[in-house]
């Protein structure tokens, strides 16, 4: 009967518990990490889940200068779970969470002027690609980044 008790208990305290935090489930975009495009050494560090949230910062930097900076922060509102960009400390832009996979997750905000989506994945050899989308000119537009863990 003891067994039978403890097992209950467990069964109890998981479902109170309730599901993992996204933060969480996306911990797979932990870490330094680093590539070069166009004349740019590209680089995005993110925190793993502290409190809930992760935390990041892209920079550019040509010719030994830096040229460009982005500080990102992915976390869960009342009104759901956001990507917050902040170019050039920019106050910062919500993006909502509308898709999310085992190592993949896509950001929209279709008020914005460009981008409206935001999407990251892990391809099958480890690296991680970021993509941003939206109208631009009249047309469809997008850029991508792919950086390798340092």
């Amino acid at each position: 009967m003891t067994m039978l008790s403890t097992v209950i208990a467990l069964m109890v305290q998981a479902a109170q518990a309730g599901p993992a935090p996204v933060a969480d489930k996306l911990a797979w975009m932990e870490g330094r990490w680093v590539g070069e495009q166009d004349g740019l050494s590209i680089e995005e560090r993110w925190t793993g889940p502290v409190g809930g949230a992760l935390l990041g910062v892209h920079t550019d930097v040509k010719a030994g200068r830096l040229a460009s900076w982005e500080f990102l922060r992915i976390d869960t509102t009342d009104e759901g779970t956001f990507y917050f960009a902040s170019p050039r400390s920019a106050p910062p832009t919500p993006f909502k969470l509308v898709e999310q996979g085992e190592k993949r997750v896509v950001f929209e905000n279709k008020a914005h002027d460009f981008p409206q989506r935001i999407l990251y994945w892990l391809d099958a050899a480890g690296a991680m690609h970021a993509r941003i989308e939206g109208p631009r000119g009249g047309r469809t537009a997008s850029m991508e980044w792919i950086w390798t863990r340092k």
